[in-house]
C-alpha cells in the first residue's frame, strides 16, 4: 500500500529493528509497509549515534516503500533539508530543537517533502495548535528518544488526544504519529487516542514475518481508529 492511497492508518517499520549488515533484504520483507522509518542520531540532541545522509541516500535508493526520516538531531535548520532533496518522502525534526518549526516546515515542503515536527513526551503540544496547518505530520514520542526497544509510555496519550481534538476542530488533514513501544499490546491504545500512523520496530522486524506482523498491527490500529 502506497501513501497516496490515503489509508486510515499507516504502519512505518523502524529500521533500527533491522539487521544493519543485511539493510537491503531486511527492506525487501516489508513491502506492506506505507512508509520505512528511519531515525537519524546524532549523540548530540540525543545520546546515541546512528547514521547520516549517505546512509539515508542507499537506503532510498533500495527500500520499496517510501522514507519517513526522523531526526533526532540538534540544528535541524541546517541538515533537515537536504534529506528532503535526497528524496524522503517525508522528513520529521524536533520542536526541541528548531529555532523556527514553521519556516523550516515551510521550506521541507517546498522541497516537496512532507514536513513533521516531533515531540518528547515531556514536552507540550499546546503551542503547536496554532500552527497545526503548517505540518504534515505531528510525532508523539511514547518514549525517550534516542534508543529503541523501550516500553510505551501511556502518560503520553492525554497529549495525542489534545492534538486529534484540535486536529477535529480545524477540519485539519494533519498526520498523528506514534513512535516508541507500539506493538499488537499498544497499538489499540494509540488508535483510540488519535493516532492515525503507527512507528514499530521489534514488532515488525522481529516477527517471523514482517509483512504478516505489518498487515496485523494496521488492522488492529484500524478497528479502534476514530477517523477525523
Amino acid at each position: 500500500m502506497q501513501p497516496d492511497e490515503e489509508p486510515g492508518v499507516r504502519i512505518n517499520p523502524s529500521i533500527l529493528a533491522a539487521d544493519f549488515v543485511n539493510m537491503q533484504a531486511e527492506l525487501a520483507r516489508i513491502d506492506a509497509a506505507d512508509f520505512v522509518h528511519v531515525d537519524v542520531m546524532d549523540n548530540h540532541f540525543v545520546p546515541n549515534l546512528t547514521f547520516g545522509p549517505q546512509m539515508v541516500e542507499r537506503i532510498q535508493a533500495t527500500s520499496p516503500v517510501p522514507l519517513d526520516v526522523h531526526l533526532m538531531i540538534d540544528d535541524p535548520e541546517r541538515w533537515a533539508p537536504g534529506y528532503a532533496e535526497l528524496g524522503a518522502a517525508s522528513v520529521t525534526f524536533h520542536v526541541e530543537a528548531s529555532a523556527d518549526p514553521v519556516a523550516l516546515a515551510r521550506r521541507l515542503r517546498a522541497i516537496g517533502a512532507r514536513a513533521g515536527v516531533a515531540v518528547k513526551p515531556g514536552t507540550p503540544v499546546e503551542p503547536l495548535f496554532e500552527h497545526l496547518d503548517e505540518f504534515d505530520q505531528v510525532l508523539v514520542m511514547t518514549v525517550e528518544p534516542g534508543f529503541g526497544g523501550q516500553s510505551f509510555m501511556p502518560e503520553t496519550m492525554p497529549k495525542l488526544s489534545a492534538l486529534a481534538a484540535e486536529a477535529r476542530r480545524r477540519g485539519s488533514a494533519v498526520w498523528l504519529q506514534v513512535d516508541g513501544g507500539i506493538s499488537a499490546a499498544t497499538i489499540e491504545r494509540a488508535a483510540e487516542a488519535g493516532a492515525d500512523t503507527f512507528v514499530a520496530g521489534s514488532a515488525v522486524f522481529g516477527a517471523d514475518d514482517p509483512d504478516a506482523a505489518i498487515t496485523a498491527l494496521r488492522a488492529l490500529a484500524a478497528h479502534h481508529h476514530a477517523p477525523r
